[in-house]
């Protein structure tokens, strides 16, 4: 990484999908956009707009487990999402336990909190450097 590396975290879901940005100075993350995810190649097309205007070095995707630790089946597509992101933009992905990431957050029923969920992931990913 350069000095100043721009990061987006995303929180991926079947129907939305939260992104986080922020950059290694501050090594502060900010939510910055939900994509609705109507298709692959709807939600990879708003995913590449956002990389074109940002310029990402690196991204981050929440790996989702059971409490325990344990993998389910959003764990997988999670896994596949990352790859996905890896192969069809050729950055750097990196994967960061989302375990509570949504629960900390004060939500009203109802209320969409996918953008906040992937910038607690950024902010995970940053505190561990």
């Amino acid at each position: 990484m350069s000095s100043i590396d721009t990061i987006f975290a995303f929180d991926f879901g079947v129907k939305r999908i939260g992104v986080a940005m922020g950059n290694t100075m501050l090594r502060q993350a900010e939510p910055l956009k939900v994509i609705n995810a109507v298709d692959n190649a709807t939600r990879f097309a708003d995913i590449q707009k956002l990389l074109d205007e940002w310029k990402p070095t690196r991204l981050v995707v929440g790996l989702p487990m059971h409490p325990d630790g344990n993998e389910h089946e959003m764990t997988a597509r999670a896994r596949r999402f990352a790859n996905q992101l890896n192969g069809r933009f050729n950055l750097p992905v990196e994967l960061v336990d989302e375990r509570y990431s949504s629960a900390v957050i004060s939500a009203k029923r109802g209320e969409v909190i996918d953008d906040r969920a992937a910038a607690i992931i950024l902010q995970q990913y940053f505190d561990s450097l």
